[in-house]
């Protein structure tokens, strides 16, 4: 129960309507516990005659007929509020907690959300919220009202107890309902390991889908339907197999229950003849204890909710407790417009501390430098134009702009003077022009489509029947991916940061488009400090200045002349391309 404590602060937003169902759950909990033991004891007797009882007008039996379904509407219509007031809470509840998990994956550091599955991810985010939501509003119910029909139906077995000779040697009986408790405890110690268990298979279903269905074209292309569609059954039959061991424990509790409840009425039957008692009042205890055995019930099937709610807690707090690494300082340098000089001393970086990525690299690049960065394949280039925005945190030494070190800056006022393209350009299943517009929400269209003449997408876009108005579908899949690239690259030029990061930027287009995409670079770099890395030489021979990697060092720097006579990795990855070209 502690677990849940913290996160009852969901419930602030929703107070009117708990405190409304904790009212309607007392009056259900009280009239189902109490009600019908009082009046089998107390209301049904008098109305036939015996030797105890003479006649009772028919009048009043008639009033006390019209009284019965009174009660029951009562109990049925504060259930029924107390069920629909807990599910409207709920809601609102789950739109809160998928909210504030949705936030917190925005302020990870990208280190933690590209280590993990998107599916997986997924999973949390929408199934364990909604196991969440569903065990705080079933804790607001059901905590509520069948502790208080228990209460009810234990409060009316003390009454006939203290107005019935007999009935104090009937209430030994309860001593059995105890051992009710075996069966919860059992229960539950079972589902929450294969709660654990289900969570899981659903994270790797929703992986599945998530990840088939990015490598679409993939599938399809080497004939992978089947090989998929196989993968897929043996995630969904482990899922199946968690769920069937949680419904097999779960659905034992009842019947345990309920023979546990049967042995205490039989025992009950012994006391109440020893003790000589009435019909009626028999009646009443076996009813009063039948009323305190369903709640038991109920609260253990609460504490499988419970349990469950703990499993899908788990996950999601391995998200929510996550620690936020990169953050702004307490107290930042205020900046504007930064000039863009570049300054990394002696920085060290690793994404695990057995490989690092980056060693005691030092590096000036001015302001309004055109700056490439090459070397082969795992040398570092990405990793060193990442931590420019700082997408990820130096592990030693520091990188500064305009001599300011990035930690000394807020995170907004860093990323507004950075645009990025990468390689792979995501757009948002949105109109070109909204997706334009990310790069300067304020820009007026005009603004948005100059930036796109300059990187050469004005025509295309014009091509389509809506312009600037098409929807370019999830991930951009209605547009090629040429044209896809020069919208992020307008996107960027729209931005019109003082620092400009191309990661492989000019790779999706053809050798037309990128001779447009360098004339626009040409007009663009004024004033700007340009990060490229490509792997055509044809893109970045006329840069100001060229880093080569290796192995996570800059072993050479200098312009391609200069390199292409001193640097015989220089000359070598160059003469290879070139000659593959010839």
């Amino acid at each position: 129960m502690k677990r849940f404590l913290p996160y009852f602060k969901y419930l602030r937003s929703v107070r009117t309507q708990i405190w409304a169902a904790v009212a309607c759950a007392l009056v259900f909990g009280l009239t189902s516990g109490a009600s019908l033991p009082i009046l089998i004891k107390y209301v049904f007797p008098p109305i036939f005659p015996s030797a105890a009882h003479a006649a009772m007008p028919f009048f009043r039996v008639i009033l006390i007929a019209a009284a019965i379904p009174l009660a029951f509407a009562l109990r049925a219509f504060s259930g029924y509020l107390n069920s629909y007031f807990i599910q409207a809470a709920g809601v609102r509840i789950l739109e809160s907690i998928r909210v504030d998990y949705f936030r917190k994956l925005q302020i990870l550091p990208l280190s933690f959300v590209q280590g993990k599955s998107s599916g997986d991810l997924i999973s949390r985010g929408m199934s364990d919220t909604g196991q969440l939501q569903s065990t705080l509003t079933v804790l607001a119910s059901d905590g509520i009202k069948q502790p208080v029909t228990l209460l009810g139906a234990v409060g009316a077995l003390v009454l006939l107890a203290l107005t019935t000779k007999g009935v104090l040697l009937v209430l030994v009986s309860l001593a059995i309902v105890p051992l009710s408790v075996f069966p919860v405890r059992y229960v539950g110690k079972k589902v929450i390991k294969r709660a654990y268990q289900m969570q899981s298979h659903l994270g790797s279903v929703t992986g599945h889908f998530a990840e088939n269905l990015a490598a679409a074209r993939e599938v399809r292309a080497f004939g992978l339907e089947e090989r998929e569609i196989g993968r897929f059954a043996v995630a969904c039959r482990a899922l199946i197999t968690s769920q069937i061991k949680i419904a097999k424990y779960a659905q034992a509790l009842t019947p345990a229950i309920e023979f546990i409840a049967a042995a205490g009425i039989s025992v009950t039957l012994v006391f109440a003849y020893k003790a000589g008692l009435d019909l009626a009042t028999f009646v009443a205890i076996c009813t009063a204890l039948y009323m305190s055995y369903e709640p038991i019930k109920k609260i253990g099937g609460l504490n499988n909710e419970l349990q469950r709610g703990i499993a899908a807690l788990d996950r999601l707090e391995f998200v929510l407790h996550a620690p936020v690494t990169i953050t702004d300082p307490e107290h930042p340098v205020p900046v504007g417009r930064l000039r863009g000089e570049i300054c990394f001393e002696r920085v060290e970086f690793a994404y695990n501390a057995a490989e690092p990525v980056l060693r005691d690299v030092s590096v000036r690049i001015p302001a309004g430098t055109v700056c490439a960065l090459v070397g082969p394949s795992g040398a570092g280039k990405t990793t060193f134009i990442n931590l420019v925005p700082r997408f990820y945190e130096v592990g030693s030494g520091r990188v500064a702009v305009d001599g300011l070190d990035l930690r000394s800056l807020k995170l907004s006022d860093l990323r507004r003077n950075i645009a990025v393209v990468s390689q792979d350009p995501v757009l948002f299943n949105d109109t070109i022009f909204n997706n334009l517009l990310l790069g300067r929400p304020e820009a007026t269209r005009e603004e948005v489509m100059a930036a796109a003449a300059d990187a050469h997408a004005h025509e295309f876009i014009l091509s389509f029947p809506n312009g600037y108005d098409t929807v370019v579908g999830e991930r951009g899949v209605l547009l090629s991916g040429g044209q896809k690239q020069r919208v992020a690259l307008a996107r960027a030029f729209l931005r019109n940061a003082p620092i400009l990061i191309l990661d492989e930027a000019t790779s999706a287009l053809d050798s037309q488009s990128e001779q447009f995409i360098q004339e626009a670079l040409r007009k663009l770099v004024s004033g700007k400090t340009v990060l490229i890395i490509a792997h055509r030489f044809s893109t970045i021979r006329d840069a100001s200045l060229i880093l080569v990697f290796e192995r996570g060092s800059i072993v050479a720097q200098g312009t391609h002349a200069e390199l292409y006579a001193a640097s015989p990795l220089y000359r070598s990855l160059y003469d290879r391309q070139h000659q593959q070209v010839v």
